[in-house]
């Protein structure tokens, strides 16, 4: 089902999606896996072979970022992630101070789990917090608790991991009555060198979404969405950190190199259940479930799920939407000036100074509506 080979690309960025989880939270529709035992190693063998299956460690360069992703990647275990490591290094190199990235959930860190991450190489951890509401996380089914997240914090620093990010989720329902300037004063009282904010969407297949469509959970009103974002906007850059893209703010020099690379549009390769990867000019996708890739792979077979071809039309309204989700902001070409005249009026757009010619960034505000603006200026390019 792959539309272009991977062989001659140069992948620079890997991202690998591990699956498991011990329970789904109440708005998580991705691809995971509940095991209360993790298959690591199984796993593991699985990711190598599909390196080998796809020929895929031959497209490779020195990897810039390596990213492991899910579901939970902390789940694997201490020894889990080290044998990871290991079959990976079998196939790929590293760049000397590439970026390796751990998603991680509080619960899962220990002294003895992050000397082993260390061990095998992993310099940057991802903690999916969400709050620090008990109350809040019970309902989202978050299996830690405030304290140990706060704890996590100090387990990472005390051996030896300083460069981490904390993800906070906003926009929960009128009904949990959260205190969301509460949650981000002791989200800065941790001082991470990054920030992930997500606003909170319902989605069909979710418990959420069944609780939403029976009527039992509102979705936040539109207004609390902008108030707690936008305010979060004030009091983080405030404090020092640089709102570098719709979702991610960081202390300077500190931006997710990995994540950068995707907002760049640049080539990567994915590996594991439900994996997306992007050759620069394809983009494909794996078996979603862990069961049906795995059994691909025992059989010697490509775990491809499906792959799309890109038209120029769709590199067009990628680089747009991708330019205008960043600080770094999107390149005008002459015509285009009028058409944002109105976005420049009500606030959502600033000019970036750029010697190559006329470039605009979203603000805050302008994040908020960045499908429209987007979509705007696609519809005249896609005419011109």
């Amino acid at each position: 089902m792959t539309t272009s080979s991977d062989a001659t690309v140069g992948y620079r960025h890997l991202y690998v999606h591990v699956p498991f989880c011990a329970r789904r939270c109440s708005y998580c529709d991705f691809s995971i896996a509940i095991r209360t035992q993790v298959p690591w190693r199984a796993f593991a063998d699985a990711v190598a072979r599909e390196l080998h299956v796809r020929d895929a460690a031959q497209s490779c360069e020195a990897l810039s970022t390596l990213y492991l992703g899910g579901g939970t990647p902390s789940r694997l275990g201490a020894e889990g992630v080290e044998w990871l490591f290991e079959q990976l290094h079998h196939h790929i190199r590293l760049e000397a101070h590439a970026e390796v990235t751990l998603e991680a959930n509080p619960e899962d860190v220990s002294p003895a789990a992050v000397a082993a991450w260390r061990r095998a190489g992993v310099n940057r951890v991802s903690l999916g917090v969400q709050s620090f509401d008990n109350r809040v996380l019970s309902w989202m089914h978050r299996v830690h608790d405030a304290d140990a997240a706060i704890r996590a914090v100090d387990v990472l620093r005390s051996g030896g991991i300083d460069a981490f990010s904390l993800d906070l989720i906003f926009a929960a329902p009128l009904a949990l009555e959260r205190d969301w300037p509460a949650d981000v004063r002791q989200l800065l009282s941790l001082d991470p060198d990054h920030i992930s904010l997500y606003g909170l969407t319902i989605e069909p297949r979710t418990p959420l979404g069944r609780w939403h469509a029976r009527g039992e959970v509102q979705e936040a009103p539109d207004e609390l969405y902008e108030q707690q974002f936008l305010d979060a906007h004030v009091r983080l850059s405030e404090a020092g950190y640089e709102h570098y893209e719709v979702s991610n703010f960081a202390k300077p020099g500190r931006r997710a190199r990995h994540n950068s690379a995707y907002w760049r549009h640049v080539p990567y390769l994915g590996l594991g259940p439900s994996a997306h990867g992007f050759n620069g000019v394809a983009r494909r996708w794996n078996h979603s479930a862990f069961a049906s890739w795995e059994a691909a792979l025992r059989d010697g077979i490509d775990p491809c799920g499906g792959s799309e071809m890109l038209t120029g039309q769709n590199h067009e309204a990628e680089r747009v939407y991708l330019g205008l989700r960043t600080i770094d902001g999107l390149a005008l070409r002459d015509a285009e000036e009028a058409r944002v005249a109105l976005w420049r009026q009500q606030g959502w757009v600033a000019s970036v100074e750029d010697p190559a010619g006329s470039r605009i960034r979203c603000t805050a505000s302008g994040w908020l509506r960045l499908d429209a603006l987007a979509a705007d200026l696609t519809a005249l390019r896609s005419h011109s």
